[in-house]
């Protein structure tokens, strides 16, 4: 069976069908964050002082620039599709997935020196929502990096069948990514810097 509109655009939308999926999957994160950044918002201006300096700013900036160049290395990997360079897509496929999981190495580090000062999500209000945003950005770091293995395991056959459409699920990927990047970018000032 033929599923219509995985390459070509629906005529009443003007998107293929995995594009408007991905991009109302997106809305409903925006949703979740949303909600998660305002609480944050919430509990900060209603509470009589907050703690500083509890964060590893380095830590969260060296984070921020490898999701940067994350983002950009699942562009490149896209730009290779389009281009026709199969060698090329998978490097930079391969470069988004390590960098992912690079950032994820210094989450751990990060976690595991405040697990061993006793500073566990029950110990403060700011601990708690820390924990919560970041834990939940990283299982969205996580299922990222599901589908880029997936894409270049057995999901990379679809290549040699049809090359537009494998070509698709990788922009969809990208967009997913720029969105976890995305959510990154505001999680860092307001965690670490304000």
């Amino acid at each position: 069976m033929n599923i219509p509109y995985t390459v070509e655009e629906r005529p009443d939308t003007g998107l293929p069908n995995g594009k408007l999926g991905i991009w109302l999957f997106l809305a409903s994160e925006v949703m979740l964050f949303g909600a998660l950044f305002s609480t944050y918002i919430i509990l900060r201006v209603g509470a009589p002082e907050w703690p500083h300096g509890e964060l590893n700013v380095w830590l969260g900036m060296a984070n921020t620039f490898i999701l940067i160049g994350s983002s950009v290395t699942m562009v490149m990997a896209w730009a290779s599709l389009k281009m026709h360079d199969w060698g090329k897509h998978r490097l930079y496929l391969i470069l988004t997935f390590v960098l992912a999981g690079v950032f994820l190495v210094n989450k751990y580090f990060e976690y595991s020196s405040h697990f061993t000062r006793g500073e566990v999500p029950g110990h403060s209000t700011f601990l708690a929502i820390y924990f919560t945003l970041t834990g939940l950005h990283g299982l969205h770091i996580i299922g990222g990096m599901i589908v880029m293995a997936y894409l270049l395991g057995p999901g990379a056959k679809l290549w040699q069948r049809n090359p537009d459409q494998f070509a698709n699920r990788i922009e969809f990927t990208g967009l997913y990514w720029h969105f976890v990047d995305l959510v990154w970018i505001f999680l860092f000032p307001v965690l670490y810097l304000l």
